[in-house]
């Protein structure tokens, strides 16, 4: 057994690999629960190292006869390595395991415990008692769910939606002469400018941003303190303040105590909320996406209205076929998010009387979402919304071939004598000009004097 040392908690020795940080708790759950491969999102382990920190310093304050300034410096030294994300080979726990997340905040007490002792040569601290002091997994989890969720919200997200944002209001300003013929029903329509049809885009982002946005305050509020069922037991008074400041001063971002612990322990109100915001994104994403390779479709059979990059090779047994793969890999991200909502939607209502054990899957999913719409964002902005090029010719032959032109003769003709100039162009394959001067309603010239594309948008 060189290869194994012997670790003990309240239930007996536990033999652990001998390289690893981890101690008897986890081993444990490692052993009893060999379920899938997903294993805790690093974002929520990261989340983990800051909360750990911030009690450590709390409790420092608030309970100095049991937490040493020895014991809160070795605390805060190895949590500041999880927070850099060079301990991540000691958090081997998969996310389908106890579902209030028990044996991943002991998993991070013990590696912490053990990082400290290692580094002290002496065993300074204790998982339970010291690093997990004035703490709950009950309490902890959740929070760790809101820091992980806002700062991947708020630093990740937003920031790459920003940058895409930004790519279509230049696209908008490039094409603000360009005219085309709209769509409804996926039929012909009037005209519009190329720039109204991006604007459309751009405009239902920044509604998803101002909705990720308002996601965020819900999130700001933190379970910590409330310990096992929202009580509080055995912290100290005014620690969930406390930490709460600590964790603020720590991400820069302003996390204050709960309100109503009993709320924060049992209910995944806004996890609920945030993430469909991020569904609310993923839906507009799946549209631009497809109205992008819609209008690339082609590049001779289809609409080929604008050019989207080649950036590699479409087909294996099809030379020189080129796909619209960014906008395919923006839909499949839509699909696993909207999937996502209905997980995180069901966890949330699974609450039982002082605390909700669906929190795992919950945070798995919702950090999988933002994480692939972030990544998925910046992907399709750098290698495909970057080089849409409009096909100025196919536009201008689409518009001009458009039986909706007719709309412009209504308020001279009248609506059904407008649709029977419509009806008779496209039974006999002539322009609407021919038509309306076959059936007599209009001369050449009026009907020119009429049907001018640039002043119908």
């Amino acid at each position: 057994m060189s290869d194994w040392r012997e670790e003990h908690d309240s239930m007996g020795a536990v033999f652990v690999p001998s390289d690893k940080l981890w101690g008897a708790q986890t081993e444990r759950s490692r052993v009893h629960f060999p379920i899938g491969t997903e294993t805790m999102p690093t974002e929520l382990v990261h989340a983990f190292g800051i909360i750990k920190k911030a009690a450590a310093k709390a409790n420092r304050i608030l309970l100095p006869e049991k937490m040493t300034e020895e014991k809160c410096a070795a605390i805060c030294a190895a949590s500041e390595e999880i927070m850099a994300g060079r301990l991540q080979e000691h958090f081997p726990l998969v996310v389908w395991q106890t579902g209030s997340g028990t044996h991943t905040n002991m998993n991070v007490n013990e590696v912490i415990a053990a990082r400290a002792n290692r580094q002290a040569g002496k065993p300074l601290l204790h998982p339970n008692d010291d690093v997990n002091l004035s703490q709950s997994s009950n309490d902890t989890f959740p929070t760790a769910m809101h820091i992980a969720a806002t700062l991947s919200i708020e630093d990740r997200l937003i920031p790459a939606l920003d940058s895409l944002i930004d790519e279509l209001l230049r696209l908008e300003s490039e094409n603000a002469e360009v005219l085309t013929i709209g769509r409804t029903h996926l039929q012909d329509a009037v005209p519009i400018r190329f720039s109204q049809e991006i604007s459309g885009w751009r405009a239902s982002l920044a509604q998803d941003r101002a909705m990720l946005l308002a996601s965020l305050p819900p999130l700001l509020e933190l379970a910590l303190g409330g310990t096992a069922v929202g009580t509080g037991l055995n912290a100290p008074r005014g620690f969930d303040a406390l930490v709460a400041s600590e964790i603020a001063a720590l991400t820069g971002k302003p996390f204050v105590a709960a309100k109503n612990k009993f709320h924060a322990l049992s209910s995944l109100d806004e996890m609920v909320f945030a993430h469909g915001a991020m569904k609310s994104l993923a839906g507009d994403l799946m549209k631009m996406a497809n109205d992008i390779r819609w209008l690339a479709s082609g590049p001779r059979c289809g609409l080929g209205e604008i050019s989207i990059p080649a950036n590699e090779p479409g087909s294996s047994i099809m030379p020189g076929k080129v796909n619209p793969s960014q906008c395919e890999q923006v839909t499949m991200v839509a699909v696993q998010v909207m999937a996502n909502d209905v997980a995180v939607g069901l966890a949330a209502s699974q609450g039982n009387f002082q605390l909700n054990v669906f929190l795992p899957v919950c945070a798995y999913n919702f950090l999988q979402s933002a994480r692939l719409l972030a990544d998925s964002i910046h992907a399709f902005r750098t290698f495909c919304v970057c080089g849409i090029r409009p096909n100025r010719i196919r536009m201008q032959e689409n518009l001009h071939r458009s039986l909706m032109l007719v709309t412009a003769l209504s308020p001279h003709i009248g609506y059904e004598s407008a649709a029977r100039v419509a009806q008779l162009a496209f039974q006999e394959s002539i322009t609407l000009r021919e038509a309306c001067a076959r059936l007599g309603l209009l001369t050449e010239d009026r009907f020119d004097a009429i049907i001018r594309p640039e002043e119908m948008v």
